[in-house]
Formats: structure tokens, sequence, C-alpha cells
């Protein structure tokens, strides 16, 4: 599933592209990917134009210009590609949108994933529940201590609940904990202040630098796109079960948590 760096990298590529421009057309290739018939979702969009994008946690969100919003969640197996109508993917589509005569997006993948409408008030109350961005520049060591220290559980399953902290999943959650030196398994409430400190910092250079290589989609989001997928081969621990530990040396261990995968190194991860 597309976490924080996927959807930044979305967020960053899209406005180079689709902005100020007009809707042309819409095509609405599987009505539940949406939240209003085809031909009203249609009708609402023509015309149209996106003057901005942003993200929320693992979320985009296109304002509209006439202060509407397009909400996109991907979840599990989404993808977006922008292309011309000859250029497509060959991968099936559940929604198309034309900006101006030749920018197509297509939403692919959307089985579990959603392209809603909304206005900004109905948007704004359906993400209330997500938890702070980490990487907003209001957020530092000291609050994010003390948002976490007043939790209790393992330090993944804080991670990845989404009404604690937006955007982390378990691909960088696994990743964060190797980066601060510690077990996904580690309780909450055990860890220390120098802990804490040694987890925000793994937060941030984790998150931004697999922002800055693209993040880990399988799929350029338009056909010269070089960055998109470049954070696949920055993983330490994420999907290198058996591999060597490029810190300590020893195996990288796969296991099970709440139902979850968790990859990490016994040898340089412990509980604090």
């Amino acid at each position: 599933m597309p976490e924080l760096p996927e959807m930044e990298n979305y967020r960053i590529q899209l406005s180079q592209y689709i902005l100020d421009l007009p809707i042309t057309e819409v095509v609405v290739g599987r009505e539940k990917s949406v939240n209003l018939p085809g031909e009203e979702f249609i009708r609402e969009l023509i015309g149209r134009q996106v003057i901005f994008v942003e993200r929320r946690g693992k979320h985009l969100l296109f304002h509209l210009d006439n202060g509407r919003r397009l909400l996109l969640h991907l979840m599990l197996g989404g993808l977006l590609y922008l292309g011309s109508k000859e250029d497509r993917s060959d991968r099936s589509t559940q929604v198309e949108i034309t900006f101006g005569e030749s920018h197509v997006l297509y939403f692919i993948g959307l089985r579990l994933g959603h392209l809603h409408l909304h206005s900004a008030k109905e948007a704004e109350e359906l993400l209330s529940h997500l938890g702070p961005e980490l990487l907003d520049r209001r957020m530092n060591a000291e609050r994010f201590t003390a948002l976490l220290r007043k939790r209790r559980g393992s330090l993944k399953t804080t991670l990845v609940n989404q009404d604690v902290i937006a955007g982390i999943g378990n691909c960088y959650a696994d990743e964060i904990a190797f980066a601060a030196e510690l077990l996904p398994t580690a309780k909450l409430q055990n860890l220390s202040d120098e802990d804490f400190s040694r987890l925000y910092q793994a937060v941030r250079d984790v998150l931004i630098e697999a922002t800055e290589a693209g993040g880990y989609m399988e799929m350029p989001l338009t056909r010269d796109d070089k960055l998109t997928g470049g954070s696949n081969d920055t993983c330490r621990v994420y999907d290198r079960e058996g591999e060597t530990c490029p810190r300590c040396g020893d195996t990288i261990v796969k296991a099970e948590m709440n139902g979850r995968k968790v990859f990490y190194s016994p040898g340089c991860q412990h509980d604090r």
C-alpha cells in the first residue's frame, strides 16, 4: 500500500503537470470507485480546474477551483499514471481524467481504493481522525516524544496507527525501527528520552530519503519519469528476509506481529 513517500512523490510530480488546466473529459469505468453516480460525477468535474494538490497521510486531495475536493486513497494495489490517450497503460483503469488537451490521469487498481468528490468541510471531517504529519515544520523532537510518551504498546503498531501518526505503513515502520536500532516489537513505555530522540531522527531520515528517491511504486508516473520507484533499492530490512544486515552482518528475519509481517535484524535492533 502506498505510504507517505509514495503519495508525496505523486503530489510533487502531479503539481508540475495538471494545475490550472480545465478538465475536458472524465471516464468512470467502475462506479464503485467513486461516490456519485457516474454521470453526475462526470458532470461535476467537467470544466473544473485543480488549483492545488495536497497530501494528508496516505491520501491526496485535489483542490478544485469551485472549492470542492477530490479525495484519493489508493489503498492496496492502487497506482497513478499520467500520459496521453496513445500513451496509456495496458492495465485496466477505474477512472480517467483528462486535463487540457493531452494530459490524462489514469487511476489504476482502485478495487479497494477510491476517488470521491466532497465539499471542503466534508473532506476535512473525513480526515480529521488522522494524527499529525511527522515532516510538518511544526513537528520537532519534543512534540514527537510527548506524542508517543503517553501511549503504550509496540513501536510498529503505533507507527502504523493512522490515528496516532499519519502516513506510515508496514514498509517504513520497519525501516524506521531499523534506523533507530529498535525492534519493531519494542514497548513504547520502556523507551528512554534518548530512544525517542533517536527514533524521531530515524523517522525524518527514512521518510525524507524515501521521498527524495521517489518511493517504492512499481510503475513510473509518466513515460519519462525516472524517479518513481527509486527507493526500492534503499530498504535495509523490509522484504530482505535471509539477506545480510548492512549494519551488523546478522541475517535479516521475517516474522509476524498482530497479523502484519515484520522484518528486522536481531543483531543490532533491541528492545531499547
